[in-house]
C-alpha cells in the first residue's frame, strides 16, 4: 500500500508539472504572437506616416526576446518578415536581420538585468550589427537603394568616391543606432511593467 501511495502522489505530481509546462508554453506561444502583430502594425504605421530615423518594426522581437529568451525572439522577428513577404516579398531576406536582433536582445537580457542602461547598450550593438546584416541584403536586391529619404545619402557617398559597401552602411549605422536604442528602451520599460507574478510564471520551465 505504501508503494502505491508513493506511485500516486508522483503520478499526481507529474501530471501537475506537465499541465504548468503546457500552460506556460502557451501563454509563450500568445506572447510571441502579440509580439509578431507589434513587429508588423508599428513597422507599417512608422514607415506610413515617415517618421525621421524610426523603424520600429523590431519593438516586437526584443520585448518578445528580453522577456522569453532568444529563441522566442528569433522566432517572432522571423515569423514577422515571413509574413510581411506576403505583401512586398523583398522583406524575406531581411528576416536574417529580425532574427539576428532577437537573438542577440536575448542573450543580453540572460546576461544582465535588462534595465535602460544594458537596452541603450543592446541599441548600440543592435545599430552596428543589423546594418551589417542588411547591407549586403540592399546591395543585392537594389544596388544599395531601397526606396527611402536615406537613398539621397547614399548617392552622395557614392559621388564622392566611396565603395558600394560603405555608401550603404555608413547611413544605415546612424539610422539604426537611434531606431534601435529607442525600440530597445521601449521594450525594456514594458517588461518592467510586468506583473512580478506574470513575470515568475514566465521563467518557469
Amino acid at each position: 500500500r505504501g508503494s502505491i501511495f508513493i506511485y500516486n502522489t508522483i503520478d499526481y505530481k507529474n501530471n501537475i508539472l506537465e499541465e504548468r509546462f503546457m500552460d506556460n508554453k502557451s501563454l509563450k506561444i500568445t506572447i510571441t504572437a502579440m509580439a509578431v502583430v507589434i513587429n508588423i502594425v508599428l513597422g507599417t504605421v512608422v514607415s506610413a506616416i515617415k517618421i525621421p530615423f524610426l523603424f520600429m518594426d523590431t519593438l516586437g522581437t526584443v520585448f518578445a526576446a528580453i522577456t522569453l529568451g532568444p529563441l522566442y525572439g528569433a522566432i517572432a522577428g522571423g515569423v514577422s518578415n515571413i509574413i510581411m513577404s506576403l505583401g512586398n516579398p523583398a522583406s524575406m531576406p531581411y528576416a536574417l536581420v529580425n532574427i539576428a536582433v532577437g537573438v542577440i536582445a536575448g542573450f543580453m537580457a540572460i546576461k544582465f538585468r535588462f534595465n535602460i542602461k544594458i537596452a541603450i547598450i543592446t541599441g548600440v550593438i543592435l545599430g552596428i550589427v543589423c546594418p551589417l546584416i542588411g547591407t549586403p541584403i540592399t546591395i543585392f536586391l537594389g544596388g544599395g537603394f531601397s526606396g527611402g529619404a536615406i537613398d539621397v545619402v547614399v548617392a552622395f557617398l557614392r559621388q564622392t568616391g566611396q565603395s558600394i559597401f560603405i555608401a550603404t552602411f555608413v547611413p544605415r549605422v546612424f539610422s539604426n543606432m537611434i531606431d534601435k536604442i529607442a525600440t530597445c528602451i521601449i521594450a525594456s520599460i514594458i517588461k518592467n511593467k510586468i506583473p512580478k507574478r506574470l513575470s515568475t510564471k514566465l521563467e518557469e520551465v
